[in-house]
């Protein structure tokens, strides 16, 4: 009893501080904030390739658990206050759609976890990083995101 009591305490304020974080954040560090995400997923991704087709897997692992940490942070990154501004890039089918939405950040943040254990014993590297990595990319781009 006194372990579970002790053990909610502390993941209500692990929570709360978490959330505050955020909160404190303005508009513009929430947006720059997120595009500086999914910029450095694009460029791991990148990375991950190159090494990967040069058979260098234990380098491209811990790129793929950044790039699983970043999903998973980009879920607290899309507030109700961050629709426009600071040259967005969000469609408004983010808000429209946040389960969905939320959804298809969790599972790109689990792919890449399956995708970094996967690649040991594929026997085509590529088509598993295009299966566990890029159709994620691809996913969320064509619905939630503004073509350029």
């Amino acid at each position: 009893m006194k372990f579970t009591k002790i053990f909610f305490i502390t993941l209500i304020f692990s929570l709360n501080s978490q959330i505050a974080s955020y909160a404190n954040q303005s508009v513009e560090e929430i947006i720059k904030g997120r595009k500086a995400m999914f910029s450095e997923n694009y460029q791991n991704g990148k990375k991950i390739s190159i090494l990967l087709k040069s058979n260098k897997i234990e380098e491209a692992k811990p790129l793929m658990k950044k790039m699983s940490d970043n999903y998973k942070k980009l879920l607290n990154y899309f507030p109700e206050n961050t629709k426009e501004g600071f040259k967005t890039e969000a469609l408004p089918s983010i808000w429209e759609n946040k389960n969905e939405f939320n959804a298809l950040m969790q599972k790109a943040s689990d792919d890449m976890t399956k995708l970094a254990k996967a690649i040991d014993s594929a026997d085509d590297l590529r088509a598993i990083q295009k299966e566990l990595m890029w159709s994620n990319c691809s996913s969320c781009h064509n619905k939630f995101r503004a073509e350029r």
